[in-house]
């Protein structure tokens, strides 16, 4: 059975996130990560189900 071919060139990326280069090394670990960058993004893009409730509470006491 052949090996799977490595994709060569840079994965297709959010807009958003043009520029970020994540590498993991042998242990798992994360290499040159703009984590600040990165918590941006998901703040903006990701709904948090844990903190909807937070949030409704939080609009409705003001």
């Amino acid at each position: 059975m052949p090996k799977k071919m490595k994709k060569k060139g840079k994965p297709e990326l959010h807009k958003d996130l043009d520029g970020l280069e994540i590498k993991i090394n042998e242990f798992g670990e994360t290499i040159n990560l703009d984590i600040d960058k990165l918590n941006t993004f998901l703040n903006d893009k990701v709904d948090d189900k844990k903190l909807r409730d937070l949030k409704s509470t939080d609009t409705e006491e003001e």
